[in-house]
């Protein structure tokens, strides 16, 4: 198969759950849409070293790096629009989408790594294993991280919230 034909079917593939992934990573969306035309601009060069390994996986371990690698260079956390935080209210009147909205804003106090591993671990469903692997560490350090990551959301975030997770 062609390299662009067998990249866009990818893609195609991939797109929606990928953007989702890296809007947890960064908490904005259009931050996360830059990160994932980024990762994909990257998988694009060397897809054909990555096409024949797991290319979902190197996808979610670019996602990851280049997240770290944006909060790093800013030396702050992300800017945060005013609208943002002045009605914390749902604007559709819904109990999910508060709940979202707190969840991603606990998500964005969470260090970069933290955060990489607990999207990774809990809502891409991946084993402590797959997860070391997609972040380059040991998987005593996604235990660590995982344990340490949970232990500030619930300090921070309703007990509610973190149902599903652990």
């Amino acid at each position: 198969m062609v390299r662009g034909q067998d990249f866009d079917d990818f893609v195609r593939g991939s797109a929606t759950r990928l953007l989702r992934t890296a809007v947890l990573l960064t908490g904005d969306r259009p931050a996360a849409e830059d990160l994932v035309q980024e990762m994909y601009e990257r998988m694009y060069v060397h897809w054909r070293r990555i096409r024949t390994g797991s290319p979902e996986a190197y996808a979610r371990k670019t996602l990851a790096n280049l997240s770290a690698n944006r909060w790093r260079s800013k030396g702050r956390k992300p800017e945060v629009a005013l609208a943002d935080h002045h009605d914390q209210s749902a604007p559709d009147g819904t109990d999910a989408l508060a709940v979202r909205q707190q969840l991603l804003a606990a998500l964005q106090e969470l260090p970069p790594r933290q955060r990489a591993v607990i999207v990774l671990r809990y809502y891409e469903d991946l084993t402590e294993t797959q997860t070391a692997e997609a972040l380059g560490c040991s998987v005593g350090t996604v235990k660590s991280q995982a344990s340490r990551g949970l232990d500030r959301l619930r300090l921070t975030t309703e007990p509610a919230l973190l149902e599903g997770l652990r």
